[in-house]
């Protein structure tokens, strides 16, 4: 018998793990929703220069996870700017998507962009010196 992990039913799903096509149009038009927010309507200036990357939403779409990016220096007051907007936030989701039950937002740093730029600067200094002749 094999080990496997319990999963609570209200669990959002890790990003990659393949959910319903419903949850997965929902999460795309939160996205969508609250860039346009972030973009149109929020008059916070901690959120200023946030970018929502991607949403993932549990399959019975009571819980949202919104992964966003910015500037390393400027996580913390992106975060306390998103969370204190997060029932505007909700309010226009009921308005605009129509949905019974709103989900309940759950605002996380997206490190991926971060992780990637390092992997690229580390390429390009291994290129480097492969480009150097031994000597």
């Amino acid at each position: 018998m094999t080990a496997r992990k319990a999963k609570s039913r209200y669990a959002v799903p890790e990003l990659g793990e393949r959910v319903g096509r419903r949850p997965a149009r929902v999460a795309e038009a939160i996205q969508e929703e609250i860039a346009n927010l972030l973009i149109r309507e929020i008059k916070d200036p901690r959120v200023g220069m946030a970018a929502i990357t991607s949403v993932s939403v549990s399959p019975d779409l009571r819980q949202a996870r919104v992964l966003f990016s910015c500037a390393r220096e400027e996580v913390g007051r992106v975060t306390e700017g998103l969370k204190s907007s997060k029932g505007f936030i909700r309010s226009h989701l009921a308005k605009k998507l129509g949905l019974r039950c709103v989900p309940d937002l759950d605002f996380r740093h997206d490190q991926s962009v971060e992780h990637q730029l390092e992997i690229e600067m580390l390429l390009k200094e291994i290129a480097k010196d492969d480009e150097q002749p031994a000597g």
